[in-house]
């Protein structure tokens, strides 16, 4: 199963108050889809997980299902370091209706690979939903080898993962080795054009919610023989992408929406809002854009 090419990690729009912004995740939503999101990854770590309570996770799921209708999949982000809670959130999440779930690799406890695997197989087991693993090493501490994630790629409804290492070498090593049914994607939005070049499906971006449409001219441009153009859009986006990881992730883009008139409040704590050398920064990368 593929989700599309761009699956963009939704932020989370907060009110002044802190709380679950619920019209303004609506509108974002709309956004994002008139702006070339295929897919949705709602409550990952763009969308301030580690913030969020599962009641509000919950109610996220909810509303992104009720609102997008069907119009694209919704993917939730249930992963967690504790095998038994993420398969309760799981399954709360495929009773709201997502179509999909991400597990990210258990962080801070540090399993092995064998532990790893067994994880991931114990989740996958306990839904019918099809799964997204994901790997994001710099975030957790621990590494999904390629050689796990190919093995848990056997397994019925593990149908991709979410390579957010950085190696290119690693993504080669799994799509060498997979069924052809079974997508990666890079996690870095840098790496959109290089990991497509050696067979990625796509990317879970996070600049999407900025250059979105033109993400998808190069994407388009690549996949139809336009060689050039796609380099070149690379080569001209790069910065934008670079720019939204100026500081924690999503402090950077959600800034960046506000500029273009979305709305979606301040991140949550520990994250803090830009500075004003971080302002002047992002303000010139978009300013170039513009």
């Amino acid at each position: 199963m593929h989700f599309g090419h761009i699956v963009t990690a939704m932020v989370t729009p907060f009110t002044q108050k802190g709380l679950i912004d619920v019209e303004k995740t609506k509108d974002l939503i709309d956004y994002l889809i008139n702006h070339g999101t295929d897919a949705l990854v709602v409550a990952g770590t763009t969308g301030e997980s580690p913030t969020l309570s599962t009641d509000e996770k919950i109610e996220l799921f909810k509303i992104c299902v009720k609102h997008v209708n069907n119009r694209i999949p919704i993917i939730a982000g249930t992963g967690s370091n504790n095998t038994q809670a993420s398969i309760e959130l799981t399954r709360k999440a495929q009773d709201v209706g997502v179509d999909g779930i991400m597990l990210v690799a258990p962080y801070y406890n540090k399993p092995s690979q064998e532990g790893m695997y067994a994880h991931f197989k114990k989740i996958a087991e306990s839904t019918d939903l099809p799964v997204m693993l994901y790997n994001v090493p710099g975030r957790t501490g621990v590494q999904i080898e390629a050689e796990t994630t190919i093995a848990l790629s056997k397994i019925p409804n593990i149908v991709s993962v979410k390579e957010a290492s950085g190696n290119l070498e690693q993504m080669a090593a799994i799509l060498s080795a997979v069924d052809e049914d079974f997508s990666l994607y890079t996690g870095d939005d840098a790496n959109t054009l290089p990991a497509m070049a050696i067979g990625a499906h796509g990317v879970v971006s996070v600049a999407a919610h900025v250059i979105g449409r033109e993400m998808k001219e190069m994407i388009n441009n690549f996949q139809t023989g336009k060689m050039e153009e796609a380099a070149k859009s690379h080569r001209v986006l790069l910065p934008i992408m670079k720019a939204m990881f100026l500081a924690p992730n999503p402090t950077c883009v959600k800034y960046a929406l506000s500029l273009q008139g979305i709305e979606v409040g301040d991140v949550r704590l520990p994250l803090i809002p830009l500075n004003h050398d971080q302002i002047r920064e992002v303000n010139k990368v978009l300013k170039k854009k513009s």
